[in-house]
């Protein structure tokens, strides 16, 4: 069954590719390419998601069958979240959109919704803020937008 880590490979190989071009579309930060741009860390997880998709093409596991019981229904319910997510976080904002992703991941793998949504929240306005006051980087507020500081 070593096929099957060798097209899953391939698969993440092409999504780290379109990954790393869709970095190449950010918008030049102000004032020149100095330093760090929003850019570096989209770079650097399609650098490490392309050389692990080249580990899985060259050394299979020789065991691996694909999941097709609850787990790779658990697996598939887990990619529509996370496609869901990325069209919902620039109308939402990513407080929200992480929020619900976080939440519902967590919630399918056994939490109570109550502290799956909890940890959602929390996870979406610690790494908001991360991002916005530590990092100097920008995430889109959406319906928060009320919050925005000027």
């Amino acid at each position: 069954m070593t096929f099957n880590d060798r097209i899953f490979g391939v698969l993440l190989i092409v999504l780290a590719v379109a990954y790393g071009w869709g970095a190449t579309q950010f918008p030049e930060p102000f004032g020149g390419a100095e330093g760090v741009g929003p850019e570096t860390f989209p770079y650097l997880l399609a650098a490490v998601l392309a050389v692990s998709s080249l580990y899985l093409i060259v050394r299979p596991d020789p065991d691996n069958a694909w999941p097709w019981s609850r787990t790779g229904v658990e697996l598939l319910i887990a990619v529509a979240v996370l496609i869901v997510y990325t069209m919902l976080l620039q109308p939402l904002g990513f407080i929200l959109s992480t929020l619900l992703a976080v939440g519902t991941l967590c919630w399918r793998m056994g939490a109570t919704p109550i502290k799956a949504y909890v940890t959602g929240g929390v996870a979406g306005v610690v790494v908001f803020l991360v991002f916005n006051f530590a990092l100097d980087l920008a995430l889109p507020l959406g319906l928060l937008s009320f919050l925005e500081v000027n």
